[in-house]
């Protein structure tokens, strides 16, 4: 672990930190740390900054009620910027948008973004609309048992392609099953963070029972 000493604060004493959703992994915003700041995030679990503007300590959240609870923080190689990685309650900008970063500046005609996230609300823009000639909202007007239907169908799709070894076919079809699985997961109300909640307590058990076998092998 880096001690807070190496860390290198620029002359006013402030060291960027970079907040990053830990579930979508989107930027969420760009604000200022000092030593002070810093230890208060680390003391609390929750993001607390410098204000520039305000020339005072900032715990976010303390009164729209839209905390940071920090997962981790991470220095760059230079040790002279942070990435905090947080779990947020709520909107991080003051705008009531879920991130500070949300005016495109340019974006790329061959290269396209993605994400399980930007996938699930491309899924939810689909059942709130319902767009005439797509699959989506197809398979949402024929509801839950169309949809698992094809849920079990792309289940044994994968199974065939990769008991026949077939590496590119298992790819595809895991890609069908995906999707499928997120269109089910939409129409009963399922997030991709409640799914990330459930691996994440998953790890920390298995992390334990690990720690637990290691412990009884030394014995």
């Amino acid at each position: 672990m880096v001690d807070i000493k190496e860390l290198k604060f620029d002359d006013k004493g402030l060291i960027p930190a970079i907040v990053v959703d830990s579930v979508t992994k989107k930027v969420l915003t760009l604000a200022y740390m000092n030593e002070e700041s810093l230890r208060i995030s680390m003391e609390k679990g929750l993001t607390c900054f410098w204000s520039r503007s305000r020339q005072e300590l900032w715990l976010k959240g303390e009164t729209s009620g839209n905390y940071q609870h920090i997962v981790s923080i991470t220095a760059d190689c230079d040790k002279d910027a942070l990435v905090v990685i947080v779990e947020p309650d709520g909107p991080a900008c003051h705008t009531g948008s879920f991130s500070c970063f949300e005016n495109p500046v340019w974006q790329s005609e061959e290269r396209q973004e993605f994400s399980y996230q930007g996938l699930y609300e491309l899924l939810e823009r689909r059942k709130a609309d319902m767009p005439e000639g797509s699959y989506t909202t197809y398979l949402f007007e024929k509801g839950i048992d169309k949809i698992l239907k094809k849920v079990g169908e792309e289940c044994t799709e994968v199974i065939i392609a990769s008991k026949d070894n077939d590496i590119a076919e298992t790819k595809y079809e895991i890609a069908d099953l995906a999707y499928h699985v997120m269109v089910m997961m939409v129409e009963m109300g399922i997030t991709v963070e409640d799914i990330h909640k459930e691996l994440a307590s998953r790890h920390v058990i298995d992390h334990k029972v690990k720690q637990e076998k290691m412990t009884g092998d030394k014995k």
